[in-house]
């Protein structure tokens, strides 16, 4: 078995003719420090899921796809994470004594017996591809990195907390800086936007927000939660000494090879300081990421407003609703075009090329205005604020949209339109707020139905009163490994995207009633509401009713 041709497995099993075989040999002697089953990969004449699927049939090994496999942690465990790395492996189950082992080069057999050897276990194969065994050694060594730095700092915990000064210079050697950069590592590659570290009377507790859920994770001696918090300050560039305010700053960190930004929120509380995490730059994916995370009919609106050459879009919805991420991907599109395009950001989440970001600092006196005011002197064609948060910025904001310029900013608002009241509240004359606008979009994440475990149900009364219409058949998750038993996976955007026409400019510089507004809208321009939206996506089974009244519950 040691000398598997794998071309002429191959082509045994149809997927590749022997002309193909023969090219890839060609090229092979022109390289020959490279594998046939690259070169035919390459080449385009096989995928790597139809040579395992060869090799599997040829070796007696079965194809699983680990993204639904439900892999025990502790056989993870058996191996060093060097070892699994360098050979590309990664024990999945332990069964009758045997470790099963997932790789997806099972020709491999030095790497077999080295895993034997070191963990003292017979070895069983199954293939799996080599995409999601990396990200399966990311995750579950993550988790289990993350564990193991928390037993080892509450065993280690001194009785008084670890200095400021062992904290900044251990670096790599004092349990808490293990324990963080561990932390940071599971949060990452579970995707989770925020880790909290919470004080409390017994314990610290550390929870991660998933999918916008938040799941407790690890518990802490409360004796390592001073040291732990100085850390974190120590990496934002935070004041250690101040302990009775609330403090804000951010880092940036290698963590799994990537360079992650993080947003730290430090309040306190009676048992000691609570700090927020935020993941700034995730590579989440997204639904319909070619038209901004928008369905065909409002990215049709949408694209509509960036036509406009001067003028002020907002994006509005609550914190954590994907506003910046949003804005971030209409940016990157700009920026293939040839324009001057300057950013003011607190901070900035993520770096994009061609497009100049500066960050406020208002220690410096470099605040949203400040900055919004130096940058009309750039030249620009087009301004990104990164939030509206009071009366001047709005002010200034809106005078640069008049000028020419074409303006993106944030709102915290309920719905689309309410930010017109919400600039008028501000203290902005309606005039002002008219004849400024494109166009406003309102945003929220909803979770999607978990693939793996969905179900079809009918829905009981109560259900069919909240959405309002009569539907015979929804879909839920029950709940399974793959979603964590919440029944849930992912999350997908809705929007509300309303344009700022004549009759709307002059309904606003009128006075007319929201309600007014948002009629027109409707009717006019076919806008769809938030719940609108939220209620298609019941109806075509991506979410649930509980999403539905979730980001609805402010309709009524």
């Amino acid at each position: 078995m040691k000398n598997i041709p794998i071309g002429e497995v191959l082509k045994e099993y149809s997927y590749i003719t022997e002309e193909q075989l023969q090219q890839a040999l060609a090229a092979q002697k022109q390289n020959r420090s490279r594998r046939l089953g690259e070169i035919l990969e390459d080449m385009g004449f096989v995928t790597e899921r139809q040579k395992l699927e060869a090799l599997g049939q040829r070796m007696g090994l079965p194809v699983v796809d680990l993204a639904t496999y439900e892999v025990d942690t502790d056989a993870v465990g058996k191996i060093p994470k060097q070892l699994a790395l360098r050979h590309g492996v990664i024990a999945v189950a332990q069964q009758g004594g045997h470790l099963v082992v997932a790789t997806s080069d099972p020709l491999n057999f030095y790497g077999t017996e080295e895993v034997r050897q070191i963990t003292g276990l017979p070895v069983d194969s199954v293939l799996a591809e080599k995409a999601p065994i990396d990200a399966a050694i990311a995750h579950y060594y993550a988790e289990i990195g993350a564990k193991l730095a928390a037993e080892r700092a509450n065993k280690d915990v001194e009785p008084l907390p670890i200095s400021p000064i062992e904290v900044e210079e251990g670096e790599g050697d004092a349990p808490v800086v293990k324990l963080l950069a561990s932390l940071l590592d599971r949060g990452y590659n579970s995707g989770a936007s925020d880790i909290h570290v919470e004080p409390f009377e017994q314990q610290t507790s550390v929870r991660m927000r998933l999918d916008g859920v938040i799941v407790d994770y690890v518990t802490l001696s409360p004796a390592i939660h001073p040291s732990l918090i100085t850390r974190i300050k120590i990496l934002a560039g935070l004041d250690i000494a101040e302990r009775r305010q609330p403090q804000d700053g951010h880092f940036r960190q290698k963590v799994d090879g990537q360079d992650v930004n993080i947003r730290v929120s430090i309040i306190p509380t009676i048992y000691g300081e609570k700090a927020v995490l935020r993941f700034l730059n995730q590579n989440t994916p997204i639904d319909r990421a070619g038209q901004f995370g928008m369905d065909d009919d409002n990215y049709q609106k949408f694209s509509q407003m960036l036509r406009s050459p001067h003028g002020i879009i907002y994006m509005t919805g609550p914190t954590g609703s994907g506003k910046t991420t949003t804005l971030y991907m209409i940016l990157e599109q700009m920026a293939e075009r040839t324009l001057n395009i300057s950013t003011i950001e607190d901070p900035v989440e993520r770096d994009i090329f061609r497009i100049n970001q500066m960050q406020v600092n208002t220690a410096a006196g470099l605040t949203f205005d400040a900055g919004l005011r130096a940058l009309l002197r750039q030249d620009p064609d087009v301004i990104m604020v990164g939030e509206t948060r009071d009366s001047e910025t709005a002010s200034i904001s809106v005078r640069a949209a008049i000028t020419g310029h074409l303006v993106f900013s944030t709102l915290h608002t309920n719905d689309a339109l309410s930010a017109i009241v919400r600039l008028q509240d501000m203290g902005l004359p309606a005039y002002m707020v008219a004849n400024s606008l494109v166009g406003i979009v309102a945003q929220r994440l909803v979770r999607k139905v978990c693939p793996h475990c969905a179900e079809e149900y009918t829905p009981d009364e109560t259900e069919r009163a909240a959405l309002g219409v009569d539907l015979p058949r929804l879909r839920r998750g029950k709940g399974c490994h793959i979603c964590g038993h919440t029944g849930y996976k992912g999350r997908i955007a809705i929007h509300e995207v309303a344009l700022v026409d004549r009759q709307i400019r002059r309904m606003i510089s009128a006075g007319a009633p929201m309600d007014d507004i948002t009629q027109y809208a409707r009717e006019s321009q076919g806008m769809r509401t938030l719940r609108d939206s939220a209620l298609q996506l019941v109806q075509s089974g991506v979410t649930t009713v509980d999403e539905f009244l979730k980001v609805t519950y402010y309709a009524d």
